[in-house]
């Protein structure tokens, strides 16, 4: 029996997105999503009502300072404490997977699709994801980018406007594009 696209997808296999499954999943994602992003921000159990149908993988504590997009939702997990503030957005082709006692600040980007580089293939509408791991206590920057199967290690903090385009070590400051490990977290 073949896989379905949302399955090749969530393997991280070469899949079609314009499949119908994935196509309903996307639309259902986008209108939770405006629904939370238009909710007023007074109305907390609705919105984290919201949150929760869209990402069941997520703790139900996590909180999101909104505006908030994700691609499907299902593929997000979320410890907990969790801390987002404006302008999340995740693309979680693949799993994106966020430890406990993370803190997210405005604008951060994790981004798990990815393309072919060749443009003929490209055309075709085929696609694959890259998981994204987030250790625990980390701290990510406002404007931070991070690319596809990128893992960021324990207790690390990355500085406000880094790419990360490669995994960075446990226990470290990282920043810059493309984002590098700086210095140790004990060292002062």
């Amino acid at each position: 029996m073949s896989k379905s696209e949302k399955q090749k997808m969530i393997d991280g296999e070469n899949y079609y997105s314009s499949d119908s499954e994935l196509v309903a999943d996307r639309l259902r994602a986008t209108d939770l999503c405006h629904r939370f992003n238009h909710e007023l921000p007074s109305r907390q159990q609705v919105r984290r009502e919201l949150i929760h149908e869209l990402l069941p993988n997520a703790d139900k504590q996590a909180e999101f300072a909104g505006p908030f997009f994700c691609a499907y939702g299902y593929n997000i997990k979320i410890g907990q404490p969790f801390y987002a503030n404006t302008d999340l957005t995740i693309l979680d082709i693949a799993p994106v997977t966020i430890g406990n006692n993370v803190m997210l600040a405005p604008h951060v980007q994790l981004y798990t699709a990815a393309h072919p580089t060749n443009p003929e293939q490209r055309a075709t509408g085929i696609e694959c994801g890259k998981p994204i791991t987030i250790g625990n206590n980390v701290w990510i920057g406002g404007g931070v980018i991070v690319c596809p199967g990128v893992t960021i290690g324990e207790g690390s903090v990355i500085g406000a406007g880094s790419v990360v385009t490669k995994d960075i070590p446990p226990r470290v400051v990282a920043a810059g594009n493309p984002c590098r490990v700086i210095r140790s977290v004990d060292e002062s």
